[in-house]
């Protein structure tokens, strides 16, 4: 058990906070995504936007050089995370044990597929509390993470001193 607590002993420190500069960047980068999405919905009355895409946000425009935050993670995680969704609601319907086991599997498969990025956890949350069916698949999810992740490409780049993507596969 001694051993066990000491883990939570450390002696690092949290790495050094983002400059002024790059922490407005990705401030801008997160508003206009979020503001595509959410007048693409408002103007075609069809869903684009659901809550983790806030989150995935804050990789892909707040910390783009991480692996969590490529684009393989953005659509491969959130599609994966939906489609386990869906598979937990319609085998057990609405349960305590189907959202653990949705965000469980999420977390075990995005993992083997290398396709984490942490938001798309919560997508069998979302899925199975909202009743959703198989066309949320496509909106919002494939749509929104797919205009997400060309908006973080463009305005990734604009920046001189950003690259995205780090890496494709």
């Amino acid at each position: 058990m001694k051993q066990y607590i000491s883990k939570f002993k450390t002696n690092e420190r949290s790495p050094k906070r983002s400059t002024l500069s790059f922490s407005v960047y990705s401030g801008i980068g997160g508003a206009i995504a979020i503001a595509t999405v959410a007048l693409l919905t408002h103007f075609t009355k069809s869903p684009f936007l659901m809550a983790p895409f806030g989150a995935t946000c804050v990789l892909a425009f707040g910390v783009p050089n991480s692996p969590l935050a490529q684009p393989r993670n953005i659509v491969g995680g959130h599609l994966i995370s939906t489609l386990i969704g869906l598979m937990c609601l319609y085998l057990f319907g609405n349960e305590w044990y189907s959202l653990a086991l949705g965000v469980g599997f999420s977390i075990g498969i995005m993992q083997l597929t290398k396709t984490t990025p942490p938001p798309a956890g919560a997508d069998p949350l979302v899925v199975i509390l909202g009743a959703e069916t198989l066309g949320f698949v496509i909106n919002p999810v494939l749509s929104g993470a797919v205009i997400i992740t060309i908006i973080a490409l463009i305005f990734n780049n604009l920046d001189k001193k950003r690259k995205y993507p780090t890496y494709w596969r």
